[in-house]
């Protein structure tokens, strides 16, 4: 086993973590961008997304986590590909470098929602994808499983996908998404964006996707994960604080 340095760019710190190093190119190594490690604005937003407090104002906590998906996208959008493009004005010709292609947007149904929405006001011209996703437990509510029962999604062969998900725990549901929209189409590049994640889950990302063109981008890192999968002290039911407590099945 080889292990990676981490690297600092812009006061973002890049983790690769030891599970994986590339010794050619046909490797690729998952690099994680914390962007909560400098000082901005976007944690003021995490801050308030986290506040129980302020949690109870429900139009006040989806716009912080839009905001936080809006920060994210123009994050993201320094990787992509731009090409030279004119632009007519009233007096003249300006030669602005903009986006070669547009990425999709995928999110897991309802939680995503806020995220998505926030990145697609930076990403105006996406594509997007909507997965339904839940975590079933057993009669005993000691076991679980993740199950994923609808797929919505645009052609992503060769394309670049930035799938959002406001909270990574274990990492299941983000895995099993991936794996189900990759069934028969590759993108090239994939990004995972979420506001807050689970030390546990990050490793589990990495040790299962570290073979494909994989970046995770988040917030903040919390290093507890409970047997419930719940992330300590992490963010709360975020489908419930922006739409509503659900019906218990």
């Amino acid at each position: 086993m080889r292990f990676c340095k981490k690297i600092w760019s812009n006061g973002v710190e890049l983790v690769s973590f030891p599970y994986f190093c590339p010794k050619s190119k046909h490797d690729i190594m998952i690099k994680i961008h914390n962007l909560g490690l400098a000082d901005s604005v976007f944690n003021q937003f995490m801050a308030e997304l986290r506040d129980s407090t302020i949690q109870q104002d429900r139009m006040r906590f989806r716009r912080n986590l839009e905001r936080i998906g809006e920060i994210m996208a123009y994050e993201i959008s320094k990787t992509f590909e731009y090409e030279a493009e004119d632009v007519y004005t009233p007096l003249g010709i300006k030669t602005i470098r903009t986006l070669r292609e547009q990425p999709v947007i995928a999110t897991i149904l309802r939680a995503g929602l806020p995220f998505h929405n926030g990145m697609l006001n930076m990403l105006d011209h996406a594509d997007s994808a909507f997965i339904a996703a839940y975590r079933k437990y057993d009669k005993n509510e000691e076991d679980s499983e993740i199950r994923v029962e609808y797929y919505s999604s645009p052609d992503l062969e060769g394309r670049i996908l930035i799938l959002c998900d406001p909270l990574l725990a274990t990492g299941e549901s983000i895995v099993k998404t991936l794996n189900g929209l990759m069934e028969d189409m590759m993108p090239k590049e994939i990004h995972i964006a979420v506001a807050v994640a689970s030390q546990d889950g990050l490793d589990y990302v990495e040790r299962t996707m570290s073979r494909l063109p994989v970046t995770i981008w988040v917030g903040s890192v919390d290093e507890e994960l409970t047997a419930r999968a719940y992330v300590v002290p992490g963010i709360g039911d975020v489908g419930d604080l922006s739409y509503g407590e659900k019906r218990s099945s």
